[in-house]
């Protein structure tokens, strides 16, 4: 993936991949395993080779990476965005704790602690209203 990102863009060849993922001495299907990983990054990407929307087969040649990569300090949920008019469209993250919604939870709890302190102070009151009304006012 970091090879991708620093030639964003631009043709990864598939010796360059090779190149990264193995040491010289190396002795493996070095073809097999390059599609093999790039097809698990397009797994964890959700991703796909017949419409790509981060990582582009250029047929013979290597992979690009297609989208602009994004950093961000907070971890977001993506969500593929489909493509419009055949340029790629950029994932967009989900809204994460927006402030309206954390009003509404605030609220909540608020509502739920009021509503215990009022039926409380009502079977208090009953509690009270019931013993006080026996004869004679005993509390036993």
């Amino acid at each position: 993936m970091l090879a991708l990102i620093e030639k964003q863009g631009e043709v990864v060849t598939r010796e360059e991949l090779r190149a990264r993922l193995w040491p010289a001495d190396t002795h493996v299907n070095y073809d097999a395993n390059v599609n093999t990983t790039v097809n698990k990054l397009r797994q964890a990407l959700g991703d796909s080779s017949e419409k790509p929307l981060y990582i582009e087969t250029i047929p013979r040649k290597g992979y690009c990476l297609v989208v602009q990569p994004e950093f961000a300090d907070v971890p977001v949920t993506i969500t593929a965005a489909p493509r419009e008019n055949g340029v790629n469209a950029k994932p967009h993250a989900e809204n994460i704790g927006s402030p309206k919604t954390d009003v509404w939870i605030t609220m909540g709890i608020i509502g739920l602690i009021l509503g215990g302190m009022l039926l409380g102070a009502a079977i208090t009151k009953l509690w009270i209203y019931h013993f006080a009304s026996t004869p004679g006012g005993a509390w036993f």
